[in-house]
């Protein structure tokens, strides 16, 4: 099989199924529910803190600081201080974090054409 051949062939670090990969700590990283709701509300905007809170119902300051710190960190997310009083920190993706966003964009839009479906099996499953 191709794709068992290609994975295969990975790099230890590249391969998803090592648990001591990198790509694996990368993966789990960036796939949780607060990263991928940074990355859709920031899209092609750079937006203040505050702003990113607005946009991201639900998510508290914690929360927030924790995963932009892991989106800068991976090179997802850049952080700009404007020397002010107060300061004026502002985020934006990188060229990684927008072709992430491709992917990101993907999976919402999979979650609205399949919402129906996945309620119904939920009621089915519950009931």
């Amino acid at each position: 099989m191709v794709t068992k051949r290609l994975l295969e062939d990975l790099p230890a670090d590249a391969d998803l199924r090592r648990a001591d990969s990198l790509a694996r700590e990368i993966f789990s990283d960036v796939a949780n529910k607060w990263a991928l709701l940074i990355i859709e509300a920031l899209g092609d905007r750079t937006l203040r803190f505050s702003e990113l809170r607005n946009e991201v119902e639900g998510i508290s300051h914690k929360m927030l600081t924790q995963n932009l710190r892991m989106l800068e960190r991976n090179g997802l997310a850049e952080r700009t201080v404007h020397p002010t009083v107060p300061p004026k920190v502002e985020y934006t993706l990188t060229g990684a974090g927008r072709a992430l966003r491709t992917t990101v964009d993907a999976i919402c839009g999979w979650t609205h054409e399949h919402l129906g479906h996945i309620e119904a099996a939920r009621h089915r499953f519950d009931g």
